[in-house]
């Protein structure tokens, strides 16, 4: 699936894109079912991750008085990774 994602966004066909997307999300959670792993459960964690490493971001920004808006995505880069440290 991943492989026909990747050609049709070689040639950004957008419907394709979309079809091939989605058939690359099913086949996870097939592959999750396979694992024996809760596909729901695992999103709903990594949106968790992400959430609480954005505000780490936008709180270490705010410290400097800036908004996401301000930063180079270098900075944000550098702050995203510093946030995967704080437990």
């Amino acid at each position: 699936e991943m492989g026909e994602l990747r050609r049709e966004v070689a040639e950004d066909n957008r419907e394709k894109i979309r079809e091939e997307f989605g058939d690359l999300l099913f086949a996870m959670v097939n592959y999750a079912r396979f694992l024996r792993v809760d596909p729901e459960e695992s999103l709903r964690n990594a949106v968790g991750k992400f959430k609480k490493r954005f505000a780490y971001i936008e709180s270490a920004l705010k410290a400097g008085g800036r908004r996401p808006a301000d930063a180079t995505l270098a900075e944000m880069d550098a702050l995203w990774n510093d946030a995967k440290n704080v437990p």
